[in-house]
């Protein structure tokens, strides 16, 4: 079987995590997987860089951003049938399809001769513009009006309308599959344009070996954390980025009694980790962009717990990281994340927005060492039974085998 696995990265941005996490499932199962990429990392002859015209496109790029229809400049597209990796294969996998580097107008031309699916990692594909909505929900009737006009990916004109009319256009001459690894996902893209789609539901895949529980106390020492410090640990792309409620976690450990802000110690992935230390008067160990599964699985076995305040999310990776770590989480009750985040099980779950629950909620698990390490134990076994990357590469394997038969 030859699958081609389509997205703007290999390992740049959580939705290029995912997909190159299932292509090496895929290997490790003797599927032949390829990847055409806007933005390559990795030195792996197994991903090419799609070729484009990119002075020309970038220039008309601007000019449909400013007429509020993204992407659409994008030409390139139509000429993936006479890329090799194209031709050699047997079905495309579609994964993250905005970021200016794809023309979702050509998804008809390209599943014409080609089985398809769609892997969706946010709303994107069934809304006007954004890629995730938040409390609004015109993306069931059709947008215009758009309340987020600058929520990523942002536009410069509200033609929200028309772009929703565009992609239902062309998905129904598409032929598509759709997965959502969510199950918030799942049921929201079963009330959208592809209502009438086929939906499957299948979650992201972790390599549990990679992620493991390690002795903790090393892990600190590594990191330099002192004795007998309770330890949280936060990650973030930018602190800057609403989405991930940089601002509303801050608020949170503002709340935390002096007591234990002299006790604690928080671990930041990302830019901007330092401020948090500086605003809320609470040591930071700052370890910047971390690329490595080892200095990452050190990081969260050494914290106590893993704080996510996101606003909006689909399935988060770094929830799943954690788990499988077995670090007890504390999020938002949003989007996936109660997938991962099982209150009283796996971590707790916060009023969404609602930095003094927030608080809360960190202050109840860190005064109980008892309740975190029988969720430590709950972590790690969920992770090793419902999320391998064995798991989720057979599954789609299942899913590909079924399409070609059809």
């Amino acid at each position: 079987m030859k699958v081609l696995q389509i997205n703007y990265s290999d390992i740049s941005g959580g939705a290029a995590i995912a997909s190159y996490r299932l292509h090496q499932g895929l290997l490790e199962q003797e599927v032949d997987s390829k990847m055409l990429v806007e933005s390559k990392k990795t030195s792996s002859d197994r991903v090419a860089i799609i070729n484009r015209l990119r002075s020309p496109e970038n220039l008309m790029s601007r000019l449909a951003w400013r007429l509020g229809l993204n992407n659409i400049s994008v030409i390139n597209s139509f000429n993936f049938p006479n890329h090799p990796l194209y031709q050699e294969s047997e079905i495309i996998n579609f994964h993250n399809l905005h970021g200016d580097y794809f023309n979702y107008l050509a998804l008809a031309t390209l599943t014409k001769n080609k089985s398809a699916v769609w892997t969706l990692h946010d709303m994107w594909s069934f809304t006007g513009h954004c890629a995730y909505s938040y409390d609004c929900d015109r993306w069931k009737i059709g947008c215009g009006k758009c309340p987020y006009l600058d929520t990523i990916p942002s536009t410069g004109f509200d033609n929200t309308r028309l772009e929703w009319r565009l992609k239902k256009w062309v998905y129904n001459r598409s032929s598509l599959t759709i997965v959502c690894p969510s199950k918030w996902l799942t049921e929201q893209a079963k009330k959208s344009i592809f209502k009438d789609f086929i939906v499957e539901h299948i979650p992201y895949g972790i390599d549990t070996q990679a992620y493991q529980p390690l002795e903790q106390q090393k892990c600190q020492s590594v990191l330099g954390i002192p004795n007998n410090k309770k330890v949280l640990m936060f990650v973030a792309q930018s602190l800057s980025d609403r989405r991930k409620g940089g601002d509303l976690l801050i608020d949170a450990l503002n709340k935390l009694p002096e007591s234990l802000k002299k006790a604690t110690i928080l671990i930041t992935l990302g830019e901007g980790g330092e401020i948090i230390g500086d605003t809320v008067g609470i040591p930071v160990i700052n370890l910047g962009y971390v690329s490595g599964d080892l200095l990452k699985s050190i990081a969260y076995s050494a914290a106590d717990l893993f704080i996510v305040p996101t606003r909006a999310d689909n399935l988060p990776l770094v929830l799943q990281e954690s788990m499988a770590c077995g670090t007890p989480m504390i999020s938002f009750n949003v989007g996936g994340v109660p997938d991962l985040v099982r209150p009283g099980v796996t971590g707790c779950l916060a009023e969404p927005d609602n930095a003094q629950d927030f608080g809360q909620k960190i202050i109840e698990l860190l005064e109980n060492s008892e309740l975190r390490e029988k969720m430590a134990k709950n972590c790690r076994n969920i992770a090793v039974e419902e999320y391998p990357l064995k798991l989720q590469a057979q599954r789609y394997i299942k899913l590909y085998s079924q399409i070609l038969g059809n």
